[in-house]
């Protein structure tokens, strides 16, 4: 079965620039869920690979992220869509010592690991430059949507050479299915 990776904030939903802090602050972007359910019915293993920053400031809790998730599964379910594992990095902006947070790969490696996947031809969609470098660090396929902080990265001219740009995860997925 194929895997595809997406970020979670700025991906699947709106973003903060004070975090995502509560399920009561998790919306949904348009066309997202069912676009996610849509790879799940032809058969892709959707993964979710996020840093959390908010955890090591302490302006998110365990459980506040666990009732975050909750929800988007939630929400997601309606639709007829699986995520079928969450990845996350506790770690905050500063943290030079983490491994976990992206632009450092190790969350796609472990995903490797655990759903004994290939990341060669894997996409990995995300709306920040640390997505699309951890993505090419661990050998997978980044993919910027403009969503989130995506534009503001087109809009600079960060986007790294070869890196595909969608407006959104539904036209993403769209192209992905079509072909």
């Amino acid at each position: 079965m194929p895997t595809i990776i997406l970020g979670r904030d700025g991906v699947i939903n709106q973003t903060s620039t004070e975090h995502i802090k509560s399920a009561d602050e998790w919306h949904a972007l348009p066309g997202s869920l069912p676009a996610i359910a849509r790879l799940s019915q032809n058969g892709y293993h959707v993964v979710v690979a996020t840093n959390q920053a908010g955890l090591a400031s302490g302006r998110l809790t365990i459980e506040g992220l666990v009732s975050i998730n909750q929800k988007m599964l939630s929400h997601l379910a309606q639709y007829g869509g699986v995520i079928e594992a969450i990845f996350f990095c506790p770690a905050g902006v500063r943290d030079k010592n983490s491994d976990c947070r992206k632009p450092n790969p190790t969350m796609f490696i472990d995903i490797t690991s655990r759903l004994r996947a290939n990341l060669a031809d894997v996409p990995c969609v995300g709306d920040k430059l640390s997505d699309l470098q951890a993505a090419r660090a661990a050998g997978a396929k980044p993919v910027l949507v403009r969503t989130g902080h995506g534009e503001k990265l087109v809009r600079q001219k960060k986007v790294p050479e070869g890196v595909a740009i969608y407006d959104n995860l539904a036209e993403f997925v769209n192209e992905l299915l079509a072909n």
